[in-house]
């Protein structure tokens, strides 16, 4: 008996490593994902060279523009940093699980000046192990990630990397200057 319990288990452990090798968050000093593949909001599939600045980019993984007031107000906040950005010769970008028709409604409300990717399957925000773990599957958030600022130079190296555990926090525009400037 314990050895058919046994073939069993080691498939599920080998499963669990595998997941959990996968969800390692992404460090400073690691390579973007080379899959990398979001969804525009005219639905245009994107790879990370189409949003890449000439020196790199700002990308932004945020929970949801429809139903989190935290990552509306850090999307509307992020509006003044195109500009400074381009100075820089950097782009930004900003990621979520919603739907691109979502995040099209978001943009044409909000007059968001920069773009706005869909990984409506959080394959990305699981390749980049920022999944939050507190939403179970079933539960309307599953799939978020964690509130995370990484600054990506154009060879796709994250050079910096701003999260938090606490979602309510996200980091300033001066803050993300400052990064995106090595400071």
């Amino acid at each position: 008996m314990r050895s058919a319990l046994s073939l069993f288990a080691v498939p599920a452990v080998i499963a669990a490593a595998s997941i959990a090798q996968a969800a390692a968050p992404i460090a400073v000093g690691a390579q973007v994902p080379g899959n990398f593949s979001a969804v525009d909001t005219a639905g245009k599939t994107r790879n990370f060279a189409s949003i890449a600045g000439k020196k790199g980019t700002v990308l932004i993984f945020f929970r949801s523009a429809s139903w989190c007031p935290y990552c509306q107000a850090q999307l509307k906040d992020v509006r003044a940093l195109p500009a400074e950005l381009a100075k820089r010769g950097y782009s930004l970008a900003a990621i979520s699980y919603d739907a691109p028709e979502k995040l099209a409604e978001f943009t044409s409300r909000q007059s968001i000046n920069y773009t706005l990717l869909s990984d409506k399957d959080s394959k990305m925000i699981d390749a980049f192990g920022l999944r939050d773990p507190a939403y179970p599957k079933g539960n309307f958030a599953y799939g978020v990630p964690k509130a995370t600022v990484l600054i990506i130079g154009a060879n796709g190296v994250v050079k910096k990397k701003l999260t938090t555990e606490d979602y309510k926090v996200r980091p300033s525009n001066a803050t993300i200057l400052a990064a995106v400037d090595g400071r």
